[in-house]
């Protein structure tokens, strides 16, 4: 359950981003100005009292009596009688030998100490090195004070208290820090109208972004931005705003793309299965109304059900492997060598296509002049064993059981290990080899079905010890393919031959099995053009290092450079 947030979270949120940042902006500018202000307050008040205090030395040990009052002195009694004359800036009283009050004078400022009406000379003399002393006001106020013991004309001693009030350094923090709150309001008012045109100026880009932003999410995907500083936060945040768009485009259009490919393989799928769906329900009811009779009728109808039924699993059995593929399960990745695949894919489709030309091309050993391979004749094979070639399908052996006595004799392969040939990099490869044989079959069966029947297909064994790739090549002589569509002939759902012909249309996921295979192996599939026409798909998978290459491959000497099936 989603936390509904307090009043002031709300009201924050609905404060717009350049108001926060004014606001934000202004405040903290205030706080730092009022403390600044507050902190430079004591600072400045220690100072001024230290100043007054500094002139206390100097007025205390002068003689003020003789300044500002007339002395008498009858019977050994000295009278003070005030002159015109008054101090304006400090007070001070005079007491005599005995510690008594004698006379006090006043300064013109209106602030008056309270002196002590007794101040003893032993007092006197102990706080004489004491400044200041603290002297408290009639009014509340402060006073700082010094003492003094001076001699008097007839060698009498005196007592001489003066006092400084701290009124005027009071006076002068008040000012300044009027002062200073005023001049710190004016700076707060003029720093928030410049930070708000500020703001408002640099948020114009991204005014620009909302702009473009709303016009995206009323359905205009060709909305870019032109903004694209990568020095600035809003040229990346526009650069990673149309990269996002960009991809978006490309997700929409692959989106609509695998629909139109996915209805059209639905409707070739719903034809593929409903002809032989068709065929089997007449069959069956044709034998349930009894027209269906004999043996030979049965066995006819039966054979026609179970080619309906091959046809659909194959296109099941297509479906499924994509399936299993899309789970991305991590392959069994082992070492294996390209040679002995590239042989055994030979052999199958030498068993399946007798009257084709399978050349097996291994590159992988130096260029030289060519050395013709021994064939020897050979007997020919009872169709009712089982072959000797190694590498066969079931598939490929059920069709050699079916297939009738062919009229002339198949040459045999010379597998002889041809001496004194220098060997580059083995093509021995990191895969799957189920996987790799199922990418080599489909391949071959793809060559098949788009070239002539008696058209000559090469498989060509390669390795790059540079790009560190090892490569199988099904090299036919047909139809070719357009450059125009070579892009998406591994797409699921593509046919080149939009028709619904068994033999030509297909079901389109021949290729795309292979491009999924081969994404799964960490490898690649290309098509590139035959000279002299027809269709070259290449399948390269990543070399094995060394210490990951079985002995029993490495010790693999029988590299071929031509095996001729023909």
């Amino acid at each position: 359950m989603a936390h509904k947030p307090d009043a002031v979270t709300a009201w924050w949120r609905r404060i717009s981003l350049r108001a926060k940042v004014t606001g934000v902006t202004v405040a903290v500018l205030a706080l730092g100005l009022l403390v600044a202000g507050l902190g430079t307050v004591p600072i400045l008040r220690n100072a001024l009292v230290a100043n007054i205090d500094a002139q206390l030395p100097a007025l205390v040990s002068s003689d003020l009596v003789e300044r500002y009052f007339e002395a008498t002195t009858i019977d050994g009694v000295t009278t003070y009688t005030p002159r015109e004359e008054q101090p304006r800036d400090f007070s001070f009283a005079i007491y005599d030998a005995t510690g008594v009050l004698r006379a006090t004078a006043r300064g013109t400022s209106g602030q008056a100490p309270l002196f002590p009406s007794e101040y003893s000379l032993a007092k006197a003399t102990a706080d004489t090195d004491q400044i200041p002393l603290e002297i408290p006001g009639a009014d509340g106020t402060v006073f700082h004070g010094a003492v003094a013991v001076v001699g008097s004309e007839g060698g009498a001693l005196r007592i001489q208290l003066v006092a400084l009030p701290l009124a005027p350094a009071d006076r002068i923090i008040s000012q300044y820090f009027g002062i200073y709150i005023t001049i710190a309001l004016i700076t707060i008012l003029i720093a928030a109208l410049l930070t708000r045109g500020l703001v408002t100026l640099t948020f114009r880009r991204l005014g620009q972004v909302e702009a473009t932003a709303m016009s995206i999410a009323a359905g205009d995907f060709r909305q870019r931005l032109t903004d694209l500083e990568p020095t600035t936060e809003v040229g990346r945040l526009n650069t990673a705003i149309n990269t996002m768009l960009d991809r978006v485009d490309g997700s929409l259009a692959q989106r609509d793309r695998s629909v139109q490919h996915m209805r059209r393989f639905i409707g070739d799928a719903s034809h593929e299965l409903r002809t032989p769906l068709v065929s089997v329900r007449g069959y069956a009811e044709l034998y349930r109304m009894g027209a269906i009779k004999g043996e030979e009728d049965t066995a006819r109808a039966m054979e026609r059900i179970e080619k309906e039924a091959i046809r659909m699993g194959v296109l099941v059995e297509d479906l499924l492997a994509l399936a299993r593929l899309d789970e991305e399960r991590e392959p069994e990745i082992v070492a294996l060598d390209l040679r002995p695949i590239a042989r055994d894919a030979a052999l199958d489709l030498r068993a399946a296509a007798p009257g084709r030309t399978v050349t097996v091309i291994d590159r992988t050993v130096e260029a030289m002049s060519p050395i013709p391979l021994r064939e020897t004749s050979s007997p020919q094979p009872d169709p009712t064993s089982a072959p000797p070639a190694r590498g066969l399908s079931r598939t490929a052996l059920s069709r050699l059981r079916r297939r009738p006595r062919q009229p002339e004799p198949a040459p045999a392969i010379d597998f002889t290990e041809i001496p004194d040939i220098p060997v580059r990099t083995p093509p021995i490869v990191l895969g799957e080899e189920n996987k790799v044989r199922q990418v080599v079959t489909n391949l071959l069966g793809n060559a098949r079905r788009f070239s002539p029947e008696d058209g000559p297909i090469e498989i060509v064994v390669d390795s790059d010890r540079v790009r560190g790739t090892g490569s199988i090549s099904i090299v036919d002589h047909g139809e070719g393919i357009p450059p125009q569509i070579r892009e998406q002939i591994f797409e699921r759902f593509w046919r080149a031959d939009t028709s619904r012909a068994r033999e030509t249309g297909g079901s389109g996921l021949g290729l795309a099995i292979v491009a999924s295979i081969m994404k799964a192996l960490h490898g690649g599939v290309a098509v590139s053009e035959t000279p002299g026409g027809g269709a070259t798909f290449t399948v390269t998978l990543p070399l094995a290092p060394a210490r990951a290459t079985p002995e029993h491959l490495l010790e693999d000497t029988q590299p071929l450079e031509r095996l001729d099936l023909s």
